[in-house]
């Protein structure tokens, strides 16, 4: 199941996006970025909390809403 999250981030012009950090709790977070990619739900990005696991964000073409997902083990291979 997912939840939805507040994203601070920057859109680059090359369609990159870079998070600066997420909103979990009412607290603002500080993370460190991952790889990123794109499929037909949206913008995936892995993003490390301070002191926890990878996490997958997402950002939703239709609503333009974020998200955080449940940890999958293995990302997608994007060739």
């Amino acid at each position: 199941m997912s939840q939805p999250i507040a994203v601070d981030c920057i859109f680059e012009a090359d369609g990159r996006i870079q998070i600066r950090r997420i909103k979990l709790d009412d607290h603002w977070l500080s993370v460190q970025q991952g790889r990123q990619w794109t499929d037909e739900q949206g913008h995936h990005t892995l993003v490390i909390i301070s002191g926890h696991e990878a996490q997958e964000i997402l950002l939703s073409p239709t609503t333009m809403q974020w998200q955080i997902l449940p940890l999958r083990r293995t990302p997608p291979i994007v060739c």
